[in-house]
């Protein structure tokens, strides 16, 4: 259990600063971030109950905008994922294996989790990035970010699954 806790605060710290040591400077084209620190709450156990889950978020999100310097914007974008992720599961997974099954290709299957990875960075993505804009007068360079930075990240995360050895 210990360990189990550990482990998470490990991801959680080292995610944290990637995030914002590297990857928030990175812009293809002057549209694409990735936004890989949302990989940790992808991944929890779905039998962690939504509260839990959503308490990680916000610190993770709060830790995120803290030494980002942005006000709360990741915070309100994490915690909307992780209430939504069960959704996201529920939809995606067959119900004989939602019991206690830890989100990833090998458990899932290709085509279930991509489903699941899309759908769920796209609502991210896209209440943090209107959060941001905080306006619709450029909408089409608002969707453009959206679904480039989508792109990007779930091009992460496949890539850092594809490396994971469990």
């Amino acid at each position: 259990m210990i360990i189990n806790y550990l482990h998470k605060i490990g991801w959680f710290v080292g995610l944290v600063l990637l995030q914002v040591l590297i990857l928030n400077n990175v812009h293809i084209a002057g549209y694409a971030t990735p936004f890989l620190y949302i990989y940790m709450i992808l991944k929890f156990e779905s039998d962690v109950p939504r509260n839990a889950l959503m308490l990680w978020a916000f610190f993770l999100g709060l830790a995120v905008d803290i030494l980002s310097d942005t006000p709360g914007m990741n915070a309100a974008a994490t915690v909307l994922l992780a209430f939504l992720r069960p959704t996201f599961l529920r939809l995606f997974v067959p119900r004989d294996t939602l019991d206690t099954l830890v989100p990833a290709v090998r458990t899932m299957g290709i085509s279930p989790f991509l489903k699941y990875l899309v759908a769920s960075v796209l609502v991210h993505h896209g209440m943090l990035l209107t959060l941001e804009f905080f306006s619709f007068v450029h909408i089409g360079a608002l969707l453009l970010r959206i679904v480039t930075s989508t792109l990007l990240t779930v091009a992460c995360i496949m890539a850092v699954e594809g490396i994971r050895k469990k």
